[in-house]
């Protein structure tokens, strides 16, 4: 009557194996760690990097617990694990001073970090510790505020630019085109030109409305964008600069940073567990913007001393030869769609780009009229520019055109790289800075276990001495429900925050709950004298029902929250779903196992010690 076939008591061990074994991570730790990673995009860390810092600690007899060259969103990152922060700080120093001849323009990273202590074994099963959120291990918060306004003029330059070319190819002569504060402004010298540019640009850059306004002196063609169009274009700015601060931000080796909107113009970035905020800081500033320009071949720079043409800006190429380019940008980062490796025709690497509709034509118009000039893109870093690749322009490009040179493979793929994610589309400040001590941390941890850890026992004595052997069959049963909890939060890499600490000592007393209902059924079945193993059987049955409505409609509560909120709250959410599944599993599948085990082999039973 009450036994449980052979698969279901399998089904029991794995899920009591599976609780401890990804629980375990837990409680290893963490360890003080220097990370480095690389300090411009144009630098690349491989093998040899490690090679140099295994020797630098040798040389000085430094002993390090492990190092690890870790891909983190296809940025290659190398971690030293030390013993204790003492050495941290020293290892820091040291690899400073051999990574970094200038340190004003370091080509390599070196920051403070802690890493996971979880042994190599549980590593090879995936077994890995929870993440921790900004108020349990410490780390840096960030405000900042995106400079819409500059990105919305950056936007009108472009159409400006557009509508030239546009009215360039329809032959509409005797007219100028520029941006005027927060319009594009067409001046032409009659009316009838003044309708056809209208009409022109009406059908080909739909995002701005034009009106004709007459003047004294001439007809005005003025552009400017609707609300709905400008709201677009700033929700497009603030989801690119979110994506390029992701980017940025996993180059600092964090495991759960967070990056997200908040507000109109502000972006929120969270970085747990980073010690060394002046690197975090100095990641979060340096985020790239890329332009591609013509190279000024008329006017080749004889000496770098000589004044810079008005129309120029002078860079320098790679191997330090000075190069003039025009100060016209032909298409910016934001306007590349994609960027991957390839192989020209003599199969050397290049790199194969594709923009959106409007630079594709930008640079067709540009391209026709400078076949054999040079065009460079240019990468702005930290307001300085850097020149990545020169290339002669064979025949007409369009929105699929190719970069070939002087590139091995990995420049060429460390260059598609940056292509697709490195641009910024609108430039920002930090407004706020806030830092948590790993201190204060340790200390969250420490409080929030120990509301877990004396609510459990309370529980514990209330529910032995009130239930007896079935009250210690709810406490085991509890236990299996915790175990369950944390490893499903740790196979799924979830965040714990201090609200996810408060979500699980409330799965306890929800879980525990749903066994006090089953033995008072119980409780009642013997009431109304039925036998020992009948009252088992109907008890479980008849409080399952109920168990389920409760479980349901908690459920639907965790749900909503989930969907409708952010931040604290919805990791509060994530535990409290997590945790009904996991209390109806243990309570009602868990418990009855146990206690078929114990009393399903007993054909006379005449009492059930159940208080």
């Amino acid at each position: 009557m009450n036994r449980y076939p052979l698969w279901k008591y399998i089904v029991m061990l794995l899920a009591l194996a599976t609780g401890l074994l990804y629980t375990l991570p837990n409680f290893f730790g963490e360890v003080p760690a220097v990370q480095v990673s690389s300090g411009k995009v144009t630098v690349n860390l491989d093998s040899s990097i490690f090679r140099i810092v295994e020797s630098t600690l040798n040389e000085h007899g430094i002993h390090a617990d492990d190092m690890i060259l870790d891909n983190i969103s296809q940025n290659t990152t190398l971690h030293v694990r030390l013993k204790d922060a003492d050495t941290q700080l020293r290892v820091k120093d040291l690899l400073q001073k051999v990574l970094n001849a200038h340190s004003k323009d370091p080509n390599y990273i070196v920051a403070l970090n802690l890493q996971s202590n979880t042994p190599h074994w549980l590593d090879t099963l995936h077994a890995l510790p929870m993440h921790l959120g900004l108020d349990l291990c410490g780390g840096v918060h960030f405000l900042l505020r995106v400079d819409l306004n500059n990105a919305l003029n950056k936007r009108l330059d472009s159409d400006a630019n557009d509508g030239r070319t546009l009215l360039h190819n329809k032959s509409i002569g005797n007219s100028s085109i520029n941006r005027v504060g927060q319009t594009v402004v067409v001046n032409c010298n009659n009316q009838e030109v003044a309708n056809r540019a209208r009409r022109i640009l009406s059908d080909n850059i739909t995002e701005l409305t034009w009106r004709l306004l007459p003047t004294a002196s001439c007809y005005k063609v003025v552009g400017k964008f609707t609300l709905s169009a400008q709201k677009i274009v700033l929700d497009t700015i603030l989801g690119q600069n979110i994506i390029t601060l992701n980017n940025r931000v996993n180059e600092l080796g964090i495991a759960e940073p967070i990056v997200q909107q908040q507000g109109a113009d502000r972006i929120v970035v969270e970085l747990p567990g980073v010690q060394d905020t002046a690197k975090a800081k100095d990641i979060i500033g340096r985020t790239a913007a890329l332009e591609a320009r013509m190279v000024d071949d008329e006017n080749p720079v004889r000496n770098i001393k000589d004044s810079v043409p008005t129309d120029d800006d002078l860079f320098t190429q790679g191997s330090g030869a000075p190069v003039y380019l025009k100060k016209q940008v032909i298409f910016s980062g934001h306007r590349i769609t994609d960027a991957s490796v390839d192989f020209d025709e003599h199969q050397r690497p290049a790199v194969k780009i594709c923009l959106d509709a409007h630079a594709g034509q930008v640079l067709r118009d540009v391209s026709r009229s400078n076949i054999n000039k040079t065009m460079a893109i240019v990468l702005f870093e930290k307001n300085r520019g850097e020149l990545l690749t020169v290339a002669t322009i064979q025949s007409e490009l369009g929105k699929n055109f190719q970069i070939t040179g002087q590139m091995s493979l990995q420049e060429a793929t460390n260059l598609a790289l940056l292509l697709r994610a490195g641009s910024l589309a609108a430039p920002m400040e930090i407004i706020e800075e806030r830092t948590i001590g790993p201190s204060v941390g340790l200390d969250n941890i420490r409080k929030g276990f120990n509301a877990v850890q004396y609510g459990f026992l309370a529980i514990t004595v209330f529910i032995i001495a009130y239930y007896m052997l079935f009250g210690l069959i709810s406490v085991i049963a509890l236990s299996v429900n915790l175990f369950l909890l944390i490893a499903l939060l740790s196979i799924m890499q979830a965040t714990l925050t201090l609200p996810g600490i408060a979500a699980i000592a409330l799965t306890l007393g929800m879980a525990i709950d749903a066994n006090v209902l089953i033995n008072e059924r119980i409780r009642e079945e013997l009431r109304y004298s039925a036998s020992a193993q009948l009252a088992i059987q109907n008890g479980f049955s008849h409080a399952w029902v109920t168990i389920l409505d409760s479980s349901i409609t908690l459920l639907i509560v965790g749900l909503s929250l989930l969907t409708f909120s952010s931040g604290p709250v919805r990791g509060f959410a994530v535990v409290h779903c997590i945790g009904i599944l996991t209390s109806m599993f243990s309570a009602v599948f868990f418990a009855r196992g146990l206690v078929n085990l114990w009393y399903g082999g007993k054909k006379r039973l005449k009492s059930l010690a159940i208080g």
